[in-house]
């Protein structure tokens, strides 16, 4: 988003004690009086913490600050969030709190987090991944702001903003602030792909009603669950200032930093929104690998055959390749030191949708594991946010049955988010 202005970046509004229906409760204050302009952006994106530290240090200056973030919470030039608002005269940090994967990002999906304290800082950190993911009384003592700064990949499973919705209920309880340092949609703000999710399976892997890529940002997602979830709490954004929906991150100049050990790269990232449902299949998704996520495999699987079961169904702008990859020390047990066979998925055009490739993925993997398939039951149907899809497959729908109902409800689903977004 690219301000004339480059000064007015922050977006607050409160809703403590905000009335249905009122401009509160639909999710916050409207754009600042100084609208963006619609020339393409240029030049560097500044993220949130550059933006609070350099031009809305009222929202913290006098107040006892937490702080929500990993090692993905820096600025351009690499220097840790943590270590920026610590050294800070006019910021006083008081504690911080760690997501999955820990403070540093080197912990397998899952592995509970321990309690800690920085080295550097000498602060607590309290453990948002381990016997409890909601701030408690006892971890919000003494802190009147809270902010959160943690790259997120844009994908409903991805634990991150879980975390930061459950966080924002707790500050709201208990009158804390809330303010998220907003970081760009790694795979793009505009489109919006696969199924809504059920709410009778929400769960920390997909708490809200949202489809498997939303779209949003860290920030338009918190906008949003205060306007359409019913959270309740006194919320500012700090905008990244300069993005645009439509950016490709290699163009933000914010260096991308691996959120997770096995999200290595953006590429990743756009896949993950499908291929993360083979998390509850018997089938690898090429962890312990370089490519996590842009390949699965088995090794019951020959890769030619499958691809050319794939290009057959004729998935739009999706090419699937023939590899034969060897998983080392995966985080999930699939094939540890043994070759498997199976495809690698590249985006091969504009309508490519990484969740129709997982469809198709499922349906031709499934078919040729014959005996050798089972489901992670309980797993599967929490990604998918519905059970339909594995009964579906189980009752050997064919991929384009199954395709033809895939929308269902994005249309709506975009219309609700419209009034949340905070870049054009």
């Amino acid at each position: 988003m690219r301000f004339r202005d480059a000064t007015v970046v922050f977006l607050t509004f409160a809703t403590a004690l905000c009335a249905p229906g009122s401009e509160a409760d639909q999710g916050g204050d409207t754009a600042p009086a100084d609208m963006p302009d619609s020339s393409p952006p240029t030049g560097d994106v500044r993220p949130g913490i550059e933006v609070l530290l350099s031009d809305s240090l009222h929202l913290v200056r006098g107040r006892r600050v937490g702080l929500i973030t990993n090692h993905t919470g820096r600025d351009r030039a690499g220097t840790p969030s943590i270590d920026l608002l610590a050294a800070h005269p006019e910021v006083e940090l008081v504690a911080l709190y760690s997501p999955e994967h820990g403070i540093r990002g080197s912990t397998e999906g899952g592995i509970s987090i321990d309690d800690d304290v920085d080295e550097r800082t000498g602060l607590p950190i309290h453990s948002l991944y381990g016997d409890t993911r909601q701030p408690t009384d006892a971890m919000l003592e003494g802190v009147d702001v809270l902010l959160f700064d943690i790259q997120d990949v844009g994908a409903r499973y991805y634990t991150y903003l879980s975390t930061m919705a459950l966080a924002m209920e707790a500050a709201g309880e208990r009158g804390v602030s809330f303010v998220v340092l907003d970081r760009p949609n790694p795979i793009g703000g505009d489109p919006v792909q696969g199924n809504i999710l059920d709410p009778e399976y929400s769960s920390f892997v997909g708490l809200y009603p949202i489809p498997m890529r939303h779209g949003l940002t860290a920030g338009e997602f918190a906008r949003m669950a205060v306007g359409e979830f019913g959270v309740r709490v006194d919320l500012s954004v700090a905008v990244a200032d300069g993005w645009a929906r439509t950016m490709p991150f290699d163009q933000t100049g914010i260096p991308w930093i691996a959120p997770s050990p096995n999200m290595p790269s953006v590429e990743s990232a756009l896949h993950y929104p499908g291929t993360c449902l083979f998390e509850g299949t018997p089938i690898s998704v090429g962890r312990g690998t370089d490519r996590a996520f842009q390949q699965v495999g088995a090794p019951w699987l020959d890769g030619e055959e499958l691809a050319a079961r794939l290009g057959a169904l004729g998935v739009p702008d999706a090419r699937f390749v023939p590899v034969r990859f060897t998983p080392e020390n995966p985080g999930d047990g699939k094939f540890g030191g043994v070759e498997v066979g199976g495809v690698r998925v590249q985006a091969d055009g504009p309508a490519y949708d990484p969740t129709l490739a997982a469809l198709a993925l499922l349906v031709e993997t499934k078919a040729m594991s014959g005996g050798r398939w089972s489901w992670r039951i309980g797993h599967f149907d929490r990604l998918a946010g519905t059970d339909a899809l594995r009964n579906a497959l189980d009752a050997g729908v064919s991929y384009q049955g199954v395709a033809d109902r895939w929308g269902d409800g994005l249309d709506e689903y975009a219309a609700r988010r419209e009034p949340y977004l905070l870049y054009r």
